[in-house]
């Protein structure tokens, strides 16, 4: 085996086994896990993307691009990364170019691009079965852990409980 055959398996270890055929001109929504501190959420972003990088290999990456407050807010998502849990596809544009700058420049009217027909479900009906594991182990783990702390609460409770009872006898005894 040499180098190259083992710098591929490695790449390949960090695939998901599919990803949505996503592509210059498609307006998506890409869901990705955020955390702050102890908390992990969700966060939505949708808009146009605007160019595709690398498509079949584990680096491909896709930079969308949408309006926000009325100035142009680009994000650039690796498609196999643990983080970007769900792509979805919305709507399908007829372009002829793999990196749409100009669309930079436009707002409103100018921005609209021609729509096409394309099955939404058989694109967007991509199954991960290993991120879909995952993501049930975490739950469950986030459930145990939480079952786990609400008993560690209440036995905690049933302590100050029975030492406050002690010290009403101990009063009630000496009055």
């Amino acid at each position: 085996m040499d180098m190259s055959d083992t710098i591929k398996q490695l790449n390949d270890s960090f695939k998901k086994s599919a990803v949505v055929d996503v592509r210059s001109g498609d307006t998506v929504r890409v869901h990705q896990k955020i955390k702050e501190g102890n908390k992990e959420r969700v966060q939505v972003f949708q808009g146009l993307v605007i160019r595709t990088d690398q498509k079949g290999g584990h680096m491909s990456r896709i930079t969308v691009r949408r309006l926000s407050g009325g100035i142009g807010v680009e994000k650039s998502f690796l498609l196999h990364s643990p983080l970007v849990m769900q792509v979805e596809v919305t709507k399908r544009s007829k372009v002829r170019r793999n990196y749409l700058s100009y669309m930079r420049d436009r707002t409103g009217k100018a921005a609209r691009m021609t729509g096409l027909d394309f099955d939404r479900r058989a694109v967007n009906d991509v199954h991960d079965a290993a991120a879909e594991a995952e993501e049930a182990k975490l739950k469950e783990a986030t459930a145990k852990e939480a079952e786990a702390k609400a008993a560690a609460e209440a036995e905690e409770q049933a302590k100050l409980d029975a030492k406050a009872a002690e010290v009403a006898a101990r009063h009630d005894a000496a009055a």
